[in-house]
Order: C-alpha cells, then structure tokens, then sequence
C-alpha cells in the first residue's frame, strides 16, 4: 500500500491492514465510505485519546519531583533510594522508546499504544499503593517502559492518519502538550502533596493517573484504527541490545551522576556509550547487508529535514529542560519560594509555548524555515535578558513573566513546525523508524539538558544564598541561550519546502 502526501487512499493507516469496508459508517471502516464530517470528529477524537496518553506520561516526569521530601518521610528511603524513584522512569523511557517504535511497526500501532496505555496506567496504581520504596522503584521503572511503548506510536499515527493542514495541527498540539506537560507536572504535583487528599500525603500524584488511564484505554479500544502491519518488520535483536547498551551507558550518568558526584564508573560510562554507538551502527550496517530490518535504517537517515531538524530540536529542548530544572532550583533553593509558587510562576511559559504552537500555522510556508531561525534568536536573547534580570537577587518584577512569555512562544514557533517539517517528507513506511528518531532525540535531549544545564547551575551556586543562585542562574542562562543558537544554526539547514 502506498500514499502521497496530499492524497490519501486506504482505510487504515499506510503499513497495517485495512479492515473490510461495510455498507454502514464504522469505527474501523474507510474514511471514504464515511461522511467527511463525521470521520473528522473521530479522528479529532482519537486526538484528544492520544494527547491525553502523552500528557500523562509528560506529567510524571516531573509530578514526582515535589513530592520527593514527603515519600521520603513516610516510606523512609535513602537518598539513592529516591533519586532511584525519580529517575528509575525517565531512564526506561528514554532507552526503550525505539524499541517502541518498532514494536508498534512490527505488531500494530493501536496495539502497542493499548499495551502501553494499560502498563503505564497500572504501574500508576503499583505507585500509588507502594508499601515500601523498593516497590515504588520497581513500579515507576514500570511506568516508564509503559511510556516508551505507547509515546513512539503517536507519532507514527499522526503521520500516517493525518494529512495536510490537519496533520500540521495535530504536530501542533502534540507540540504544545509536550511543552505544557512539563510544566504542568511541577504545579499539579506541589497542588496534589499540599492537598492531602484523605490522608494519603503524596500518592495522589500517582493515583491520579488511574481513572484518566482507564477512560483513555476505553476510548482508545473505540476509536484507534485496528489492523495489523501487512509486512511486519523483524526486532532486530542485536540492534535492540547494542542501542540499549549505548543508551544506557549515555543516561543513567546523566540521570544520576550529580547526586552521586560522580564516581568512577560512570566516567567510564560516558566514554564508553560512543564506542558502543559506534558498535550499534557496525551492527546496524550489517544488518543491512543480509537485507534485515535495521533499527534505524540508512534511508530514513537521508530524508530531506529530518536529521536537520532532529538537531535543532535537540537544543532547542536541552535547554527549555535545562532552564526549567535551573529556575525551579534557584526559585526554591534560592530565593525560597514553594514548590506550588514555583510550578506558578512558570504559568507566562506555558501561555506563550500553547499560544505559539497553535498559531505557526498562519505563517506562509515558504517562510517556516526563517520562522523557525528567527524563533530561536529570539528564544536566546529572551533567555539572556532573564539571565540579566535575575542577576540581581530579586524576583524579576514584571520583566520576568514578560520574558517568560517571550520564551514561550519562540518555543511554540520552534518544535512544532520542526516536527512537521522534520516529517514532512518520511514515507508511510518509514514512519514508525522516523517517529523513534524523533522521540528518541527529544528524550535524550532534555536528560542531557537536566544534566548538562543542572550541574552548571549547581556547581556555580556553591550556597543557597540569593546572591549565589543568582549568579548561577545568569551563568546557566548564557549557555541556555548559546543552545538556542546552535538550534537556529541546524534549522538554517531545514528545506524550503516541506513537500518532496
């Protein structure tokens, strides 16, 4: 089966198996034997399934963070205990979301995101019941392989169930729930710990993931497109277990390496993950050559924007991760504001991120790869001048939501339409490969930015006096804004056209 980009000719999405088509509209048959209207409120339905999924896992990225000091105090964990609680998820999800990617090619979208859907959604219900921290671990370790099964699907779905201005829409708000589920996470979780709801301290920022998790499963049984890939492409065992290994090398130091200060074994990771990356790509090749399904094929590699704009959209998220990780420190540490009144004063930053994904779209296209440039200069000089304004101590005044918001919208102008440039021109097959490449990227690129961004500011804040933090701030948002930079030097090499 095949697809051009403007024109779409199957019932089920390019790489699984159309489902026969009835004498009557249903949720499986072919958008053609449907009515327009009624096939486009489906699948803005089977949107909002989807953006809820990610918004979900987006959230508990961060939620835990604020609760951290009460779990330790009712369970009486250890410090690597709780770090382990904390980043036990994002290190499954970022090493197993291209593993996702092509489990979701080899065995149907609908049925991975299903799977991971239910996984994430009863590690959630493990959390919020945990006895003791062993157990929580163990079950948010659990919630985030259920995450990378279900993350890479979407955007797989997206690309092959949408076309034209209304796939562009959907990137959009893909986009905006990606930059306000990280900002969300740190409000709902200081909103949820503070409340107490019955007695039950911290684990509400777990539980409440249940309800919503099970009228997503059920909407999800309803409205996804079933079918199953007509051509399934092998695991590539040996590619699976070399990138694994390079993945985790690369961000289990990342993840932990602060708080652990550093010791030997994880220098050693650190140098060690390029080799094996080398060694992933020899294996990759190889794979190639006795004409297997390689993990990240070469081809996909090769299509126009993609690299490109994975690039820029790596700093560009390195550094709103790593901005966001620094500014909550030196609000709390700092300054000494609460969790609650910190996760607030990011509210300017999420207007301006969903203001801007959802208005890029009314630039011409012949100019989003100068929107996009433009974007990420502004993004810079916004970050540097909160930099400056910070420097003094204080609180910001009314110069800091301002700018806040400028930084917001330059993001909105920035991943959004990368995404849809960056896959604008990936083939139905490819998809699920390019979707992985992606997410795997975006992933990777806030861990190193937390890491990266986080140590500069720890480091230069060798006290929690305002002063200190504030000079630490200012030093972290320069290299924040040297990132923005190099995010608008890759997108100079987006094409000009999105459609091949």
């Amino acid at each position: 089966m095949s697809e051009t980009t403007q024109n779409r000719t199957v019932a089920a999405p390019p790489g699984e198996t159309a489902p026969q088509a009835s004498t009557q509209a249903s949720p499986h048959a072919s958008p053609q034997a449907q009515d327009p209207a009624a096939h486009q409120r489906r699948n803005n339905r089977m949107l909002v399934v989807m953006l809820g999924a990610v918004f979900m896992a987006l959230l508990d990225s961060t939620i835990v963070n604020v609760a951290t000091p009460t779990i330790r105090t009712d369970l009486g964990t250890t410090g690597s205990a709780l770090q382990l609680i904390v980043s036990g998820y994002t290190i499954a999800y970022a090493t197993l979301l291209v593993t996702g990617a092509r489990l979701g090619a080899r065995n149907g979208f609908r049925t991975m995101f299903l799977f991971g859907l239910i996984t994430f959604t009863a590690a959630s219900l493990a959390c919020g019941l945990a006895p003791d921290s062993a157990t929580l671990i163990g079950a948010r370790v659990v919630q985030g392989v259920g995450a990378a099964m279900l993350m890479p699907q979407i955007y797989s779905l997206i690309q092959l169930r949408y076309e034209g201005a209304a796939r562009a829409r959907a990137l959009s708000l893909y986009a905006a729930v990606i930059g306000l589920g990280v900002v969300v996470g740190q409000v709902a979780g200081g909103l949820l710990v503070s409340a107490d709801l019955f007695g039950t301290g911290w684990r509400p920022v777990f539980l409440v993931n249940v309800p919503v998790g099970v009228v997503l499963v059920i909407a999800g049984l309803r409205l996804l497109p079933q079918g199953k890939p007509p051509k399934p492409k092998g695991l590539d065992i040996p590619g699976l277990i070399t990138l694994t290994a390079a993945l985790l090398l690369l961000v289990v130091p990342l993840v932990m390496g602060h708080e652990q200060n550093w010791p030997l074994w994880m220098k050693i990771s650190l140098v060690a993950w390029v080799p094996m990356l080398v060694v992933f790509t020899l294996v990759e090749r190889a794979v190639a050559r006795r004409g297997g399904a390689p993990l990240v094929p070469g081809r996909v590699l090769k299509t126009p924007g993609l690299v490109s704009g994975a690039s820029a959209n790596f700093f560009a998220m390195a550094g709103y991760a790593g901005f966001l990780f620094a500014f909550s420190q030196h609000m709390q540490s700092g300054l000494g504001e609460s969790a609650t009144r910190t996760g607030l004063t990011f509210a300017p930053l999420a207007i301006g991120v969903a203001t801007g994904s959802l208005t890029w779209q009314k630039v011409p296209e012949r100019l989003h790869r100068t929107m996009i440039v433009t974007a990420c200069v502004v993004a810079a000089v916004a970050y540097v001048a909160i930099g400056f304004d910070m420097r003094s101590g204080g609180h910001g005044g009314l110069a800091l939501p301002a700018l806040q918001l400028v930084v917001g919208i330059g993001m909105g102008y920035i991943t959004s339409p990368l995404l849809t440039v960056a896959l604008a021109q990936v083939k139905p097959a490819d998809a699920a490969d390019a979707s992985g490449v992606m997410t795997t990227a975006a992933q990777i690129a806030q861990v190193l930015g937390v890491a990266a961004y986080g140590s500069v500011y720890l480091g230069a804040a060798d006290s929690h006096a305002a002063d200190s933090s504030a000079n630490a701030i200012f030093v972290t948002a320069l290299l924040v804004t040297a990132g923005a930079l190099l995010s608008s030097l890759a997108a100079l090499k987006l094409p000009r056209k999105q459609q091949a």
